[in-house]
């Protein structure tokens, strides 16, 4: 009997030892991190730059810019394979943790989209000081919320190379009524739940609309729980969010990338209104079929499960929508050098 116990124990390290071989290797990514502080609008930020292993310096560089949520730089390693594909392009890439994630100092609760707007441009003062970082190769890349951020930086900035925007928003209002009723249909609400929710989202804007304080939000009862006095004071600053006005003063090439089966954002309104604003010669939209919000392959994102975990681990590129990486390594090699208008 205690040999056959041994026998287990034995057949059961190999196999832990194999998983744990699979486990390193799918997550080795040809990069090379490296930790950097980078002093910011208002606090330093702690950042990951994400080097080639290999190709002439200096690289180019994509600055990624988050989405909603308390994100750390890596976006819990969600961003690291995109790092790779620009890396293969001979791109680095830098991240940040948001003000007040991982121990970094702020609160991003208390940012405006005009505050993470500076808050990038600090970023690209810092990439055009460091030898290894070519100044005239730079180029942003953003997710969601990043849509009311990236359009400011590149109006400002036409030298950019490029823009890259997935997923993003046209006004912060219809966007979140539209992710509501999706959320809800996905659910198969019914038509009295359905109008519950819009009766209290409607009171909420009129709450945001008046400016009331965080106590009279609280009071009003329309959410149970209710969202957090950061929160409140996050949505009251933002609401009013629209990037309408900034779409036509961008001047770098853009790249739009949608999901098809995007729960949070009308894709639809945004590739209308982006091709209606930026001239044909300067926008490139990529719909991914069965892709969500992040271009992961929705049924992975919107079912989350053991399958989404195993993926994650075992084969974490293959979260994303066939194609989806090697677009955005194609996309930047084939960007010419841009000289400031």
């Amino acid at each position: 009997m205690l040999r056959v116990c041994l026998r287990v124990i034995a057949v059961c390290c190999l196999v832990a030892a194999a998983l744990g071989a699979v486990v390193v290797v799918a997550n080795h990514f040809a990069i090379t991190e490296e930790h950097v502080e980078i002093p910011g609008s208002a606090q330093p930020l702690e950042a990951i730059l994400a080097l080639p292993t290999g190709g002439e310096k200096p690289h180019g560089l994509v600055v990624f810019v988050h989405g909603d949520g308390p994100a750390d730089a890596s976006r819990d390693s969600f961003y690291r394979p995109l790092w790779e594909s620009f890396a293969r392009a001979g791109y680095a890439s830098v991240s940040w943790n948001k003000p007040g994630v991982e121990g970094a100092q702020g609160n991003w609760l208390h940012q405006s989209m005009h505050d993470r707007a500076v808050e990038t441009e600090a970023v690209l003062t810092w990439a055009r000081s460091r030898g290894d970082i070519d100044p005239h190769r730079i180029g942003l890349w953003g997710i969601s919320q990043a849509g009311w951020v990236l359009p400011e930086v590149a109006a400002l900035h036409p030298e950019l190379r490029f823009m890259i925007l997935v997923g993003p928003a046209i006004n912060w209002l219809r966007q979140g009524e539209y992710n509501l009723l999706a959320e809800l249909r996905a659910q198969r609400a019914g038509d009295p739940e359905i109008a519950a929710a819009l009766r209290r989202r409607a009171e909420s804007v009129r709450l945001l609309r008046a400016g009331a304080d965080y106590g009279r939000y609280v009071a009003s009862g329309i959410d149970d729980p209710p969202m957090s006095a950061d929160r409140w004071r996050f949505v009251r600053t933002n609401y009013t969010s629209d990037a309408m006005s900034q779409l036509a003063r961008i001047k770098v090439p853009v790249l739009l990338v949608l999901g098809a089966e995007d729960r949070n954002v009308d894709v639809a309104e945004t590739e209308r209104v982006y091709r209606a604003r930026l001239s044909p010669n300067q926008l490139t939209v990529q719909t991914f079929a069965d892709a969500s919000h992040s271009i992961a392959k929705a049924p992975l994102d919107h079912h989350q499960g053991v399958r989404s975990f195993l993926v994650a681990v075992f084969a974490p590129r293959s979260l994303y929508a066939p194609g989806y990486l090697d677009s955005l390594r194609r996309f930047v090699e084939t960007q010419p050098e841009r000289t400031t208008p």
